[in-house]
């Protein structure tokens, strides 16, 4: 062991600026290799100190809690471990495959759980179960291990279809920063459908080129997911939620929308937002006066009213056709229309007021600090510093 250690410290004092693309690669081979080795040692020695309940000695209830406790694994990583050590012992092939590199822990916990689904017949096909895995990524492993389940009994591949799926859930919460955390485990087909409209929003994305996107992958794909969940609220058949279509409640102050600081700025299930964003949202929307006095007593509603009508949207998107942002081509049902002085200060619902911005160049223009002139009927499109993103645009001459 104590070579080991030697071994990893010597190549951690390496200085890796100093080394060429090839041999990094090729170190990064070979420690991959050896790190499956020692996991496979690690997992070998874990099951010979379940076997021996080695836990007692230090009073400890089971060898997961000697687990959590002296080596701070959690509690399911400590089970997984505790599991796969388990039936390592009972797989020589897969468990050799893993002492000399050849096997992913990815690869290993496919095989575990084959083995769990079907001992006898995983004892039977093991072997080249093993040699798939030696070779297949992982996504192709997975495909392989799912065709040998359905071939051994298409009644227990029903059952095992539905097991997995009973495992479905989501986890939907607020953290502290007032960020939504999302957290689950999906059944095959609704996962399906999820990367397919996932894959859709986000290549019409990466067709667009925009050299202003430096969003990374993760954080298209939020904004894929939030496109997916506006169109099914915008869309006119959902059925009503308190009497109401559903919709994004947002609660806020006049002094608020604008512009002034200190009021009332409340998402409804959400908390407190920035003011800017409140004030993008209410570009195009619909909104309901309440008349309060105090803090919360309401004293009079008024009934909802768009704040763009149907006739002006109609005209504004048979004008712009798609997001007027430079090389965007957001069709309308994506877009807001945004005012470019702001109605709560005083800026006019007119088409010389109105332009069409996609989601996430209207979040650019309110929050990111983009700037539109518009005069003459063209747009002019400023970033922060100053600069044009593109030459003056012309907008399309409305048609009749």
């Amino acid at each position: 062991m104590s070579e080991l250690r030697s071994a990893i410290e010597a190549s951690q004092a390496e200085d890796l600026s100093a080394v060429s693309d090839e041999q990094l690669e090729a170190d990064f081979t070979e420690l991959q290799r050896v790190a499956q080795c020692v996991e496979a040692e690690r997992l070998r020695r874990l099951a010979e100190i379940h076997r021996r309940q080695s836990h007692r000695r230090a009073g400890y209830l089971s060898t997961a809690s000697w687990l959590v406790d002296r080596h701070r694994l959690g509690w399911t990583t400590a089970a997984k471990d505790i599991k796969t050590a388990r039936s390592l012992q009972r797989m020589p092939h897969t468990r050799e495959a893993m002492a000399t590199g050849d096997l992913t822990t990815s690869a290993v916990q496919m095989l575990v759980f084959a083995r769990q689904a079907h001992p006898a017949q995983f004892h039977q096909s093991e072997e080249s179960l093993v040699e798939a895995a030696k070779r297949l990524p992982a996504p192709q492993l997975q495909h392989t291990m799912s065709h040998w389940r359905q071939k051994l009994d298409w009644s227990q591949g029903l059952k095992d279809a539905e097991r997995v799926r009973e495992q479905r859930r989501l986890k939907v919460s607020t953290t502290l920063l007032g960020m939504v955390r999302v957290d689950g485990d999906l059944d095959p087909e609704t996962g399906e459908v999820m990367l397919t409209a996932l894959r859709a929003c986000q290549d019409a994305d990466r067709r667009r080129g925009d050299p202003d996107d430096h969003r990374t992958h993760a954080q298209r794909r939020v904004d894929a997911l939030g496109e997916i969940c506006r169109h099914w609220l915008d869309a006119s058949d959902r059925p009503l939620a308190g009497g109401e279509r559903p919709h994004i409640a947002v609660i806020v102050d006049l002094m608020s929308l604008e512009g002034q600081a200190g009021h009332r700025t409340e998402l409804e299930h959400n908390g407190p937002v920035h003011p800017e964003v409140v004030r993008r949202l209410a570009c195009d929307a619909s909104i309901s006066r309440v008349i309060t006095r105090g803090d919360s007593e309401p004293l009079d509603v008024g009934r909802r009213t768009a704040v763009v009508p149907h006739p002006m949207r109609r005209a504004v998107t048979v004008r712009d056709q798609h997001c007027r942002f430079p090389g965007c081509d957001r069709p309308p049902p994506w877009c807001d229309a945004h005012h470019v002085q702001h109605w709560a200060n005083g800026g006019a619902t007119a088409l010389a007021n109105l332009v069409l911005l996609c989601r996430r160049h209207h979040r650019m223009v309110h929050e990111l600090g983009f700037k539109i002139e518009l005069a003459g009927g063209r747009a002019r499109f400023l970033r922060p510093n100053g600069t044009a993103v593109e030459e003056v645009v012309a907008l399309p001459t409305k048609r009749t």
